[in-house]
């Protein structure tokens, strides 16, 4: 069994949280908390494709120029090789968990510094 609270922490960005509930070769899914105002670059990965699923607060998804607004308890899957980006333009922390098949890390193609 694990949750957020033994599963093994990283952080990332401006102040952004993760937590890697399944790390195996095949599969990733990871718990993240992104607050108000924070950003990932836009980029893209070249092997795995991601589904991304909202727990709590807003996300917002730009997937190749189109804008994807996710409220709790909804979800967006991203295709690999597609170029996307995740903020929270929300007015509260956004909690997510991001499933990646096969893991991203080490598969990410960033595209521009915003």
């Amino acid at each position: 069994m694990i949750d957020k609270n033994t599963a093994e922490h990283y952080t990332w960005g401006d102040n952004c949280d993760g937590w890697h509930l399944v790390k195996s070769p095949n599969l990733s899914v990871i718990q993240e908390c992104v607050p108000v105002g924070a950003y990932e670059l836009k980029h893209f990965h070249q092997h795995a494709e991601q589904f991304f699923f909202v727990l709590s607060g807003c996300a917002t998804i730009e997937v190749d120029g189109q804008v994807h607004t996710l409220s709790a308890q909804q979800g967006l899957h991203v295709s690999a090789g597609k170029v996307h980006q995740l903020s929270n333009q929300g007015s509260e922390a956004l909690h997510f968990i991001v499933t990646s098949i096969p893991p991203s890390h080490g598969d990410r193609v960033e595209v521009s510094l915003r």
